[in-house]
């Protein structure tokens, strides 16, 4: 890697419908740019309900926000605090590391 390229990773959130727009304004004020919204269906059981706490919905947005690894332990924190399991968007956050991103500008 060369020493003026930025190391980024994929932020994945599964959030119920409807409430996308709020993690992505929560990932926005820590320095995020944008993400891509997709719908989704989620899938479960009576007794991953009951162990975890949560009602399992059936109707589900994707978001996919790609940041700088600097800051994404802020965005997810954010996002988790926005719409996370405590909150009526019972979602769930995780990040997985990229190795290339060809199409951005990155400044």
């Amino acid at each position: 890697m060369a020493e003026n390229e930025q190391k980024f990773e994929l932020i994945v959130a599964v959030i119920n419908a409807g409430f996308a727009t709020v993690a992505m304004d929560a990932a926005r004020e820590c320095g995020a740019r944008g993400g891509t919204i997709a719908h989704a269906r989620g899938t479960g059981t009576k007794e991953m309900e009951k162990k975890y706490g949560i009602i399992i919905t059936p109707d589900k947005e994707m978001l996919l926000i790609l940041v700088n690894t600097d800051i994404k332990d802020d965005v997810l924190s954010a996002i988790y605090k926005a719409a996370g399991l405590a909150t009526d968007g019972q979602g769930i956050a995780f990040s997985l590391p990229i190795d290339d991103v060809v199409g951005l500008k990155f400044e």
